[in-house]
């Protein structure tokens, strides 16, 4: 019998789609969870207080982080897909296996980018600009494991728009005593998950000269998770301060810091099996917080 699951539903999909979904990693929502969650943080923040988040407005970026999660991925296939043949975790990605051209990825990003425009055009105008804002980092994130051991930085600084462009959506501007410190938490935040995800092929990204922050880490890998994740329980904090926040979002941050503790004390970043889980597991942490918020606000 048949799962609900994302990956079975691209595997029921018809055939000539397939590598379209596949290269926009329909088949693994991990990524657009993390992608979108800090957007409901900052949407539940902008809250009003004794209120629900704005479901409209959830919704709404949840859209966004299905396009923008896909176009990003399709973006990083098309820099990255000499490379993808050479890694065995990623040599049948669309791309790589020659299963679409580069033509037929450029004209089915254009498409994925109109629509997230669309998404991006119900709000207001000083979102929009805001929003637009983030669209170098989309496309410069890929370059970056060629040039520096610290893409996982930039990712950060890219997944974690939606921390600035949620609390706008709602206010019409940021706020940015809340704003910024929300922002830094997510960057941190993409810092460990992004470090125990490179793990999985740092073997690969030695033979073929690709860099990232776990070939920098190496055994002290740990060390620098524990240093990121006090980072982002200390910002969080901030923020919460910062729009007066109420004891259940404390309590989330609590959840959230030993969520963290268990992931890095338990991680074996010489076991890829062990990483992808440990990165998965992230939902988690932004599902907590996020539910914080709400039953802060109420």
């Amino acid at each position: 019998p048949r799962s609900f699951s994302a990956a079975e539903l691209v595997r029921a999909a018809p055939a000539p789609l397939q590598p379209y979904l596949r290269l926009m990693r329909l088949h693994q929502p991990a990524g657009t969870w993390l992608l979108y969650l800090p957007c409901t943080w900052s949407i539940g923040l902008a809250a009003a207080p004794g209120c629900l988040p704005d479901w409209q407005t959830l919704s709404l970026f949840a859209a966004g982080a299905v396009l923008m999660r896909g176009a990003g991925c399709t973006i990083n296939d098309m820099w990255d897909r000499d490379y993808d043949r050479k890694v065995a975790r990623t040599a049948s990605r669309p791309l790589a296996a020659g299963d679409i051209s580069t033509f037929q990825s450029l004209v089915f990003l254009g498409g994925q980018l109109s629509l997230a425009l669309c998404v991006l055009l119900c709000l207001n105008y000083y979102s929009i600009i805001l929003g637009a804002a983030s669209l170098s980092l989309v496309v410069t994130y890929p370059l970056m494991k060629r040039i520096t051991y610290w893409p996982q930085l930039v990712l950060g600084l890219t997944f974690n728009w939606g921390a600035l462009l949620g609390w706008s959506a709602i206010k019409g501007s940021c706020e940015w005593s809340v704003c910024l410190p929300l922002y830094l938490s997510g960057v941190m935040w993409t810092l460990v998950y992004d470090t125990i995800y490179a793990h999985q092929d740092k073997r690969d990204d030695i033979m073929i000269g690709v860099k990232s922050t776990a070939l920098q880490f190496k055994e002290d890998t740990k060390k620098w998770l524990s240093g990121f994740s006090l980072a982002m329980l200390l910002s969080l904090c901030v923020a919460g301060m910062n729009c007066n926040q109420t004891f259940p979002y404390y309590s989330a941050v609590a959840a959230v810091g030993a969520h963290l503790a268990h992931q890095i004390y338990t991680l074996d970043i010489d076991k890829p099996e062990d990483c992808w889980k440990k990165f998965a597991s992230n939902r988690t942490v932004g599902i907590l917080l996020f539910t914080g918020i709400v039953l802060g606000n109420l």
